[in-house]
């Protein structure tokens, strides 16, 4: 039986080994490169820590930080705006009209992810109908001078990454059952204490979850950053983009996604560490302690 249970798991490893441990490691090999000839993309026979010095450059640093930046706030804004949208969906409204619901918060999921980002850019233009439509109801006195800046990416990544975060802490609420938020309102907690002490601590898995799915593959979008950013919201996997497409420089490329890889996982730490030290307080003071006399 147990030989069993591992056949039925091969094909999941081998499609993670062919599809994702394979191209990370050509990645990291190709970083110790060097880009030989304006006419070859990469080349190894000579290794070397060159490139990430490169990548590290003031001219490249400042985008990580960019990136950074609109990594971290837009995550951040996901979960602002979609917590209450999922606890609504799961908590609030009536059970007949979940699916609908979630089928609406699913509805940019039906077009492409690159049209739906033109989209905005069409939104977003200063002669567009929204700046048509500010300047004409007099709140601001010119065109809309929003896009090609950190902010209209920003505005761009929420939208496009904000489904990713309504639909695991939907599931996350709907697991927590009435029962539990009635026990705690009998015993005296209102609606806020019941909400913080009870639906958040059991939700906590989904909001890691909703966090992660956000926040991984928005720290590596390029396409709102290309269509939206322009250089005032340049993000990092832009950078990395065009140096593997337009200056064919394999081993710069590399060194940088392999760069974005370790700031990626260093501010999960950095993060799970502060929100270690923020709870520890509460789980200390709910500590039970078994066995001491009363």
């Amino acid at each position: 039986m147990p030989k069993l249970k591992f056949g039925l798991a091969i094909p999941a490893w081998a499609w993670l080994l062919i599809f994702f441990v394979a191209p990370i490691f050509m990645v990291v090999v190709f970083s110790f490169g060097y880009k030989p000839s304006i006419f070859a993309t990469h080349a190894l026979d000579h290794l070397s820590f060159d490139r990430y010095l490169e990548a590290l450059s003031p001219t490249f640093f400042s985008t990580f930080l960019n990136t950074l930046w609109i990594g971290i706030l837009g995550t951040a804004l996901c979960l602002v705006i979609g917590g209450p949208v999922a606890y609504w969906i799961a908590v609030k409204a009536p059970p007949s009209k979940r699916g609908l619901l979630l089928a609406l918060v699913m509805v940019p999921f039906w077009t492409n992810f690159l049209v739906r980002t033109i989209g905005w850019q069409v939104i977003l233009a200063p002669e567009g109908w929204l700046s048509q439509l500010l300047q004409g109801i007099g709140v601001i006195p010119g065109p809309l001078d929003l896009l090609y800046s950190r902010g209209a990416v920003l505005l761009g990544v929420v939208y496009n990454y904000l489904p990713l975060m309504i639909l695991p802490l939907f599931v996350a609420f709907d697991r927590v059952s009435g029962p539990l938020r009635e026990a705690s309102k009998d015993l005296g907690a209102n609606s806020i204490t019941t909400f913080l002490r009870v639906t958040v601590p059991l939700a906590r898995p989904g909001i890691i979850a909703g966090v992660l799915l956000v926040y991984i593959p928005l720290m590596g979008d390029y396409i709102t950053a290309t269509v939206l950013g322009g250089a005032k919201g340049n993000m990092i996997g832009q950078v990395v983009a065009s140096q593997f497409q337009t200056a064919q420089n394999w081993a710069l490329g590399s060194a940088m996604a392999v760069l974005l890889i370790i700031v990626i996982m260093i501010s999960i730490a950095v993060a799970a560490g502060l929100l270690w030290l923020v709870t520890l307080p509460l789980r200390q003071r709910h500590r039970l302690v078994l066995g001491e006399g009363s």
